[in-house]
């Protein structure tokens, strides 16, 4: 997964996923991922914190909007 993006480009999905505005759909369309892979990417590049809290923050939201992530 990693081996094909650039610095740049994991910066960019980060922020992306960070968002609450962004699907994980938007995420595969533009750079390939799944949201498994997105997922992995976020657990090794983040803190273990931020990366527990941004998992609440999507599952609650996902939770209350259909199309969510």
């Amino acid at each position: 997964m990693n081996e094909f993006l650039s610095e740049t480009d994991i910066s960019a999905v980060i922020e992306m996923a960070l968002s609450d505005d962004v699907s994980f759909s938007s995420i595969r369309e533009q750079y390939g991922l799944t949201e498994e892979q997105v997922k992995k990417l976020m657990k090794k590049n983040i803190t273990h914190n931020s990366y527990k809290h941004w998992r609440k923050r999507v599952k609650l939201f996902s939770d209350r909007r259909k199309h969510y992530k």
